[in-house]
């Protein structure tokens, strides 16, 4: 992004805040700051928070590089929120050593200016931008407080308790099974680093909140609980948390009949065509040639669901980004033209799972995948790869365990067939309901709801 650019997105958000100051009646005292890299996050994700924050008093910030933004054409989904919004020019890239620097100098500078009690930061580079910035922070006021005598009215008295409260989510740490050396060389010792000045590590699955446990966290002040501080009644206040995913809305991916026949026809799929579909950025991370080149073999083998004969397939894939051209390429060389179709970004997911038949997720790597959680959430009978995330959402009998189009084939099969998922594992069945509930908004949201009233 150049200057200029850059110069028009601060002006433009000037402009926002001042209107979003003057429909906030009665601001509360203390302030939130939410860390994003990238400005469309928020609003993707990060709105039952942001109601969370404004219950319990909050005025709530949010520092993003609005000139970036993602998961929508714009920012205005932010407008009318009574958020204050605030540019920080992030980048995503680790290896923009410079960009990084002028970050954080913005950064710093905003946490001086805002006495902020709580920092919830997302997303690896503004993590750990966000994380650096209020340790130097914290650091230049508590020795200003200490050379003016005050340092116990700081709240550094030796209770360990800081000014202002730090949460890391950790939407997926770079470093898994099976990732790169270069990601366990550069995000490993960076996560380690930063947790020192982390006061709570959220994570969304069970690989990253074992590894994330043997991190030494920032001492709060009362570590201990109240049940004994010595011998074996000791217990060490939780700092660590597994929370799956962002929550979601069950009650919104609710359909009925008519809206399924509806959405169909906009794809001119009749009854008896079996309607896939896959939802996430068109990226190398994302994995769909992977289905693509799965469907060019199944083409021409003639399945049957529940007794019909199916007449046909179509593959719906829902998302924009940098590799449409290479998956156009590759659908016109298969010959699937007219078959599969890229939707671009949607708005309407809901609708779109009501008309499929199956939801296929090839990624090669995740934390907690929100699509796949939709999907279960409407009932929609599900493959994904056996990446972490998934595994924690669905059985064995649904996972691909080599990425390759073969296996994926096979498994489109067994969809077509009826018998994807190992018994007892059906929709409707008590183990699909248990992880609908641990997913589910309700769930979610009181586990956040515990954490920011602890701090």
């Amino acid at each position: 992004m150049n200057y200029k650019i850059t110069e028009e997105v601060q002006r433009k958000e000037k402009i926002n805040n001042k209107k979003e100051r003057k429909n906030e009646k009665n601001p509360p005292g203390k302030k939130a700051l939410i860390v994003t890299t990238v400005s469309g996050f928020v609003p993707q994700f990060e709105m039952n928070n942001v109601r969370i924050l404004k219950g319990f008093g909050y005025e709530v910030h949010y520092a993003s590089n609005f000139g970036m933004p993602a998961y929508g054409e714009d920012n205005k989904r932010l407008d009318g929120t009574g958020i204050i919004r605030h540019q920080i020019d992030f980048k995503r890239s680790p290896y923009r050593i410079f960009a990084a620097i002028k970050a954080y100098r913005q950064m710093k500078q905003l946490l001086q200016k805002y006495d902020f009690s709580l920092l919830h930061c997302h997303t690896p580079m503004g993590g750990a931008v966000a994380r650096l910035a209020a340790a130097r922070v914290e650091g230049q006021k508590w020795r200003e407080k200490r050379r003016n005598g005050l340092k116990e009215d700081f709240g550094w008295d030796g209770t360990g308790k800081n000014p202002c409260h730090v949460i890391y989510t950790a939407h997926g740490f770079h470093f898994y099974k099976g990732a790169p050396l270069v990601n366990w060389m550069l995000y490993y010792p960076a996560e380690r680093f930063l947790a020192h000045w982390t006061d709570v590590l959220v994570t969304v699955n069970k690989e990253d909140y074992y590894r994330a446990k043997k991190f030494h966290l920032r001492k709060r002040g009362k570590d201990w609980e109240k049940q004994g501080t010595t011998g074996k009644n000791r217990s060490f206040r939780k700092q660590v948390f597994l929370i799956n995913g962002i929550g979601i809305d069950v009650e919104k991916y609710s359909w009925d009949e008519k809206l399924r026949e509806a959405k169909r026809r906009e794809f001119g799929a009749s009854d008896d065509v079996f309607l896939l579909l896959s939802v996430g950025e068109l990226t190398k991370r994302k994995n769909h040639q992977v289905v693509i080149r799965a469907l060019k073999q199944l083409e021409g083998m003639g399945n049957r669901i529940e007794g019909r004969k199916i007449s046909g397939w179509k593959y719906l894939i829902a998302g924009k980004g940098a590799e449409r051209k290479k998956l156009e390429k590759l659908i016109k060389k298969s010959g699937l033209e007219g078959k599969i179709l890229l939707l671009g970004y949607r708005t309407d997911i809901g609708e779109l799972l009501a008309a499929a038949d199956c939801f296929v997720f090839p990624s090669k790597q995740e934390g907690m995948p929100v699509a796949l959680m939709e999907a279960l959430a409407a009932g929609v009978p599900s493959i994904a790869a056996d990446i972490r995330g998934c595994r924690e959402l669905l059985p064995k009998g649904a996972l691909v365990k080599k990425n390759r189009a073969g296996e994926y084939c096979g498994m489109l099969c067994k969809a077509m067939n009826r018998a994807l998922y190992p018994f007892g594992f059906q929709y409707g069945s008590e183990e699909i309901e248990k992880v609908i509930k641990r997913i589910s908004q309700g769930s979610v949201e009181q586990r956040m709801k515990k954490i920011y009233r602890s701090l």
